[in-house]
């Protein structure tokens, strides 16, 4: 058995069986994915859209492909004919891209909406207003194309527990107050390899971890 399968057992037993791994592959090998491929692991998150593409190109068709990056309207339509969910999605501008080229291609697109709940200023990200605007607009009643099924967030950089276990349970409370309105809400998507446990203890339904099953990026 591979390093990176050993991981990713590992990582896979660590976690509860409801909650979703996304294996965090930027910037690593083909070969590596597939190792992990090999070993189950059908779902995996790029954050460029070029990389994922040549990946999707070259690798077994069975793989659901995560946009987690930020996302420039401009270059949606390259990943539009395969990808399943985008979940750095923070304007209506981008709801409305991913929804035009989504039916060009005959698709529905899974989109989660960024809240912005980390105290740097470097971070994307809604409001909680602005996320409550969004999703109550009207406009998005139209969007036959695109399904909002829930929130992401990435917590800020520190190793402050309580900050981090704060900025989860924030996100986690603006999360289960739409849930009650939109029942098509079931993905809260906070984790990443360093604090994914502390997200799942959070209430965390999908955590995004790469390095720990990759080893470090280059």
């Amino acid at each position: 058995m591979s390093a990176i399968e050993k991981k990713l057992q590992h990582i896979l037993k660590s976690i509860p069986e409801e909650v979703t791994l996304v294996a965090v592959s930027k910037t690593k090998p083909i070969s590596d994915l597939m190792e992990a491929y090999t070993a189950g692991q059908r779902i995996f998150g790029e954050n460029k859209i070029q990389e994922m593409t040549d990946k999707w190109d070259q690798m077994p068709k069975d793989i659901i492909w995560h946009m987690i990056g930020h996302v420039q309207t401009n270059k949606v339509k390259y990943m539009a004919p395969y990808v399943d969910t985008i979940h750095a999605v923070d304007s209506m501008k981008l709801l409305k891209e991913i929804n035009k080229q989504a039916a060009k291609n005959n698709r529905v697109v899974n989109c989660l909406l960024q809240i912005k709940i980390a105290a740097e200023e470097s971070k994307f990200g809604l409001s909680e207003t602005e996320a409550i605007q969004l999703i109550q607009a009207e406009e998005i009643q139209h969007m036959s194309n695109i399904r909002i099924t829930g929130l992401m967030g990435m917590a800020t950089f520190t190793d402050d527990q309580k900050q981090i276990k704060d900025e989860f349970d924030m996100i986690k409370s603006l999360f289960d107050t739409l849930k009650t309105k939109y029942s098509e809400l079931n993905t809260l998507s906070i984790g990443m390899s360093g604090d994914y446990q502390l997200a799942i203890d959070c209430g965390s339904t999908m955590v995004r971890i790469g390095s720990s099953i990759f080893g470090t990026r280059n």
